[in-house]
C-alpha cells in the first residue's frame, strides 16, 4: 500500500461500483458512532453504497431487514450519541460455520464485498477468520444452489478493515482505542466528586475501574488524580505489598494529606495470579490502619456519556482511512486496521496486532510481568515509568544543591498544575531545590520566588487555571533585573510552563545570553496554551480541555438548532491567528465550515457556504453550525458573516451567534491534559538533571550552546526536545503561529463530511505498517 499507489486516482469515483457494510460489535464504547458516521460519509463520497449491519454479526446472519442501505441524513446528529446506534450484540451463531455460510450468502445477494468492523480483537479476529474463510464458504453456497455461479465470481474477494472500539485500551498496535479516552472523561469525573466528600472526611477511597485484562484505565487515572496507589494486571505488586501500602497511606495522612485514592482494575492480581479484590483492600486498610474506607465500583457508567473531542475526532479520522483502505486493497493485502500512533493513522496488519495482544496475556499467564508492560507499548510503558517514579520514590536525604526555579507564563490554561505538580515532585526525587516563581516574569523580576514543597502540590492535578499566578509580560525590559534575582537566589536551571509568550520569552532569554552570564542556564519550555500554537509540538498542554468545551457548548447549541429548525449558529472560538480549536471542534462537533486565519477565504468562498447551507435546508437535517476563529479575518469579523448569513438566508433559515470568550481557558482539565501535563512536566526535569551534569565545570554551571534551551514537544510519534532558536525558522512571529501545522491536513475531512465536494488528497495516505515489538528482557 506505497503512498504513491493512486496518485491520479480521483477520490470521488474510486468506490463506484463497489459495496461497503459496516458494523460494531462486541462491548460498545463512545465514538463508534464517529466511526460509523465518517464510514457511511466517506463511502457515498467515494460513490460506494453502503449498507448499515445492525446488531453487530448477529445482523450478519440473520440478514433481512439488519443489512440496510445508508443514507448521508441517516448518521446526522449520531457524534454526540455515545453507544452504536446501529446496534452490536455478542453472536454466538457466527462462531458455527453455519452461521458463516449464512452471513456470507448475505453478503454476496446485496453485491458487498468490503466489510469494515468496529470492535475488540475478538470481532476483529472473527472477521479475519470470516476473510480466510470466504471461498470455501462461497463454494458451500454454490453446491447448496443458494447462490449462482456469476454471484461466486462477483463477489469472489472479501476486503475487512478492523477498527478498533474498546474503552479498554487493550489493542497492540494502537496508542488509543475509541471510547478510552471517554471512558477516563467518565472516571476523572467520579475522582473529582470523590476527592471532594473523601477531604471533608478524611477517608480513603477504592475505586474500581474497567480493565479485566488490561490495566491502562486504572494506569491513566492514577496518573491523571495523584493516586497514592494503582493495581493493574501486567505488573502485579510486590509479595510485601500489604505492608509497603499501609506504610504509604500512613506517610501521606502524616504529611498532612486529608485523603488516599487507591485504584484498581477490575482484573488487579497478585504476583502468583490470585485476584486482588477491592474489598480485600478494605479490609485491609480498615483493619491495619482504622482508616474510614470507602469503596466505589463504576461498572457501566464507564462506556456511557456522550464521547469526548478526541474520540469523535478519533472515529471521524479512523472512519475516512477505513473506507480508504478497503478501496485501495486488493487479494493479496492482509486484513488491516487502521490506529493512531501518535497523531498520525496507520495501517497494520491486523493478525500481527492480535498475535501481540495474546502475548501480553501471555506473559502475564507465565509471570513475565515486565515483558508484559513492554509489549503494551510506548506509551504504556511511560505512563507506567512516571506513575511508579511519583507515586514510589521517596525524596532522598542527600541534596544536590541545585536550585531549580518553576514559572508559568501567558494566559492560564487547564493542565498547567499538573505539569508543575510533576515538575516539583520529580526534581525533589532527584535531590534539588525547588522554587516557585508568581506572576511570571514579572514575578523573576520583582523577586516573587519561594520554596515549593512536596506537600504544597498535593491535589494540583485536577484544578484548572495557574495556581502559581501567570502574566503574558515578555522578559525583554527587564532582564537586569531578572538576571539580578537568578544570581540572588542561586537558580541553576528554569521550567518555563506556558504559550507562545513561553516561547518567545526563552528566546529573548536566550539571546540575552551574551549580555548577562547569569542567563547561560539549561532552560525547558513546556507548550501550555489553549490555542495549541507554539513551534515545536503538535500539541500544548490545555488544548484538549479547551477543545471539550467548544464541543460541548456546540453540542448544546446544535440541539437548540434542531428544536428550532431551519437556524443557523455561527460561533466565534479563541486561538489567535491559530485554527487548531476551530478546525478540531468543527469536526469534533460536526460544522458546516470553520473559518481560520490559515486557510484564507473570500467573499465567493462565504457565498459558496451560504449557497450550501441554503441547499441543506431543503433536506430533513434543517440546522446549521459555523465556527469562526476570533483571528480569522479582519474585515470578515463575527459580525459581518452573521449579518451575510442573516441578509442571504431571509426567508430559507434565520442565524444566532455566540461568542464562547474565556470560558475556554477555564475548567477542570481532562484526563489528557492531567496525563500530558504529568509526563511534560516529568520529563522536562529528568533532561534539565542531565544537562546540569554537562554543564557543570569548574565548580560551577554554565550553559550557553543552543541545545541547552529547548522547547520539550510532542512530534509525531514521540516526545523530543528541540532547541529554542532552531525552531525560530519555523515560526511566524508576527502572528504567533508554526509556519507549518499537522493538523491543516485534516480540514479536508470536515469539509467531506460536511458534504462539499472537494478533492481528497489520496497521496498521503497511510503506508501498511508493522507491530513494532519493543526488544525484551533489556
Amino acid at each position: 500500500m506505497a503512498k504513491d499507489l493512486h496518485p491520479t486516482t480521483d477520490p470521488t469515483k474510486m468506490g463506484l461500483g463497489r459495496s461497503i457494510a459496516v458494523l460494531t460489535s462486541g462491548g460498545d464504547a463512545q465514538g463508534m458512532n464517529a466511526a460509523v458516521r465518517a464510514t457511511v460519509r466517506v463511502g457515498l463520497y467515494t460513490g460506494a453504497k453502503v449498507y448499515f449491519v445492525h446488531e453487530g454479526y448477529q445482523g450478519l446472519v440473520d440478514g433481512g431487514d439488519n443489512i440496510r442501505l445508508a443514507t448521508w441524513e441517516s448518521v446526522s446528529m449520531m457524534l454526540q450519541l455515545g453507544g452504536t446506534v446501529i446496534g452490536s450484540a455478542r453472536c454466538k451463531d457466527f462462531r458455527s460455520r453455519e452461521g458463516r455460510t449464512k452471513a456470507a450468502c448475505n453478503l454476496v445477494k446485496l453485491g458487498i464485498t468490503n466489510l469494515c468492523v468496529i470492535g475488540g480483537d475478538g470481532s476483529l479476529t472473527g472477521a479475519n477468520d470470516f476473510r480466510t474463510e470466504w471461498s470455501g464458504l462461497l463454494s458451500d453456497l454454490v453446491q447448496d444452489g443458494k447462490i449462482t455461479d456469476t454471484e461466486a465470481k462477483t463477489s469472489s474477494h472479501l476486503n475487512i478493515v478492523g477498527m478498533v472500539g474498546s474503552i479498554d485500551n487493550d489493542f497492540c498496535g494502537t496508542d488509543m482505542t475509541i471510547g478510552t479516552d471517554s471512558a477516563l472523561h467518565r472516571i476523572i469525573e467520579v475522582v473529582d466528586a470523590i476527592t471532594t466528600t473523601a477531604q471533608s472526611h478524611q477517608r480513603t477511597f477504592i475505586l474500581e475501574v474497567m480493565g479485566r485484562h488490561c490495566g491502562y484505565l486504572a494506569l491513566v487515572t492514577a496518573l491523571s488524580c495523584g493516586a497514592d496507589w494503582v493495581f493493574i494486571p501486567e505488573m502485579p505488586p510486590d509479595d510485601d505489598w500489604e505492608n509497603h501500602l499501609c506504610r504509604r497511606l500512613a506517610d501521606q495522612r502524616a504529611r498532612g494529606s486529608r485523603l488516599n485514592v487507591i485504584i484498581v482494575a477490575e482484573g488487579a492480581i497478585c504476583r502468583d495470579g490470585k485476584p486482588i479484590t477491592s474489598d480485600q483492600i478494605k479490609k485491609l486498610v480498615t483493619d491495619r490502619l482504622s482508616f474510614d474506607t470507602r469503596i466505589t465500583v463504576l461498572g457501566h457508567v464507564q462506556r456511557g456519556g456522550t464521547p469526548s473531542a478526541f474520540d469523535r475526532i478519533l472515529g471521524s479520522r479512523m472512519g475516512v482511512e477505513a473506507v480508504m483502505a478497503l478501496l485501495e486493497a486488493t487479494p493479496d493485502t492482509p486484513a488491516c486496521v487502521v490506529s493512531l500512533s501518535g497523531n498520525q493513522a496507520v495501517r497494520l496488519p491486523l493478525m500481527e496486532c492480535v498475535q501481540v495482544t495474546k502475548d501480553v496475556t501471555n506473559a502475564m499467564a507465565e509471570g513475565r510481568f515486565e515483558d508484559a508492560i513492554k509489549l503494551r507499548g510506548r506509551s504504556f510503558e511511560n505512563n507506567w515509568n512516571i506513575y511508579k517514579l511519583l507515586a514510589h520514590i521517596n525524596p532522598p536525604d542527600v541534596k544536590s544543591n541545585i536550585n531549580m526555579a518553576i514559572v508559568n507564563i501567558g494566559a492560564p490554561c487547564a493542565g498547567m498544575n499538573a505539569a508543575v505538580r510533576s515538575a516539583v515532585r520529580i526534581g525533589l526525587i532527584e535531590g534539588h531545590n525547588m522554587l516557585a516563581v508568581h506572576d511570571g516574569f514579572d514575578g523573576l523580576a520583582h523577586g516573587k520566588i519561594e520554596p515549593i514543597t512536596w506537600t504544597s502540590v498535593t491535589g494540583w492535578t485536577g484544578k484548572g487555571g495557574s495556581m502559581l499566578g501567570t502574566k503574558r509580560t515578555l522578559p525583554g525590559k527587564v532582564l537586569e533585573e531578572i538576571s539580578l534575582n537568578i544570581a540572588k537566589f542561586n537558580i541553576h536551571a528554569l521550567v518555563i510552563i506556558g504559550g507562545f509568550e513561553a516561547y518567545v520569552g526563552g528566546l529573548e532569554l536566550v539571546q540575552a545570553r551574551e549580555k548577562y552570564e547569569e542567563l547561560c542556564i539549561p532552560m525547558v519550555v513546556i507548550p501550555a496554551t489553549v490555542s495549541n500554537n507554539v513551534p515545536g509540538s503538535d500539541f500544548s498542554i490545555g488544548a484538549d480541555t479547551a477543545l471539550n468545551t467548544i464541543t460541548a457548548t456546540c453540542d448544546r447549541i446544535k440541539q437548540s438548532a434542531a428544536g428550532t429548525k431551519r437556524r443557523v449558529f455561527i460561533v466565534e472560538t479563541m486561538g489567535g491567528y491559530c485554527g487548531y480549536l476551530a478546525t478540531m471542534a468543527g469536526l469534533a462537533a460536526g460544522a458546516d465550515a470553520a473559518y481560520i486565519y490559515e486557510e484564507k477565504f473570500s467573499i465567493k468562498d462565504l457565498e459558496v457556504n451560504v449557497e450550501h447551507l441554503l441547499n441543506k435546508m431543503k433536506t430533513t437535517v434543517k440546522r446549521g453550525l459555523i465556527l469562526r476563529n476570533e483571528n480569522s479575518n479582519a474585515n470578515y469579523t463575527t459580525d459581518f458573516i452573521f449579518n451575510l448569513y442573516s441578509e442571504e438566508g431571509k426567508g430559507v433559515f434565520d442565524c444566532r451567534k455566540n461568542v464562547l470568550g474565556h470560558m475556554q481557558q477555564g475548567g477542570t482539565p481532562t484526563p489528557f491534559d492531567r496525563n500530558f501535563g504529568t509526563k511534560m512536566g516529568a520529563k522536562s526535569v529528568l533532561w534539565l538533571s542531565e544537562k546540569l551534569k554537562e554543564c557543570y565545570r569548574h565548580g560551577r554551571i554554565f550553559a550557553n550552546t543552543p541545545d541547552s534551551a529547548c522547547v520539550l514537544g510532542m512530534r509525531k510519534r514521540a516526545l523530543t526536545f528541540q532547541p529554542l532558536s532552531e525552531l525560530k525558522e519555523d515560526t511566524d512571529l508576527e502572528h504567533r503561529i508554526p509556519k507549518t501545522q499537522w493538523w491543516l491536513k485534516i480540514r479536508p475531512i470536515m469539509k467531506i463530511l460536511a458534504k462539499y465536494d472537494i478533492k481528497l488528497d489520496t497521496s498521503e495516505h497511510a503506508d501498511m505498517e508493522h507491530v513494532i515489538k519493543s526488544p525484551l528482557g533489556k
